[in-house]
């Protein structure tokens, strides 16, 4: 989230560790966390955490199967949002994840 591309951190990213990140919500949360806390330690306000959400948001939604139910329920979301309210709920995903860790 911390200024990356999704898309090329993704290509370089195996399998394996996406089916870890993947396999259930909680280990979901824990990665945005992690990736957030990494954001705000190179200086990323509120706003630019929320653009790099958005941005991961709309590569999953693109290239991602969801694979758990509440991964499901947030694609569905997040397909039918509009631009501003996926942003509010890239803001929401970046409270719930820096909260999770």
């Amino acid at each position: 989230m911390a200024g990356k591309d999704p898309k090329q951190a993704a290509a370089k990213m195996s399998e394996d560790k996406k089916d870890d990140i993947m396999k259930n919500f909680e280990s979901f949360k824990d990665y945005l966390g992690d990736q957030v806390h990494k954001g705000e330690k190179l200086g990323l306000d509120s706003e630019g955490l929320t653009k790099g959400a958005k941005r991961v948001g709309d590569y999953l939604s693109k290239h991602e199967e969801p694979r758990n139910r509440e991964e499901k329920v947030l694609n569905e979301l997040w397909n039918v949002a509009n631009k501003e309210e996926r942003e509010h709920m890239a803001h929401v995903l970046v409270k719930l994840s820096d909260r999770t860790n």
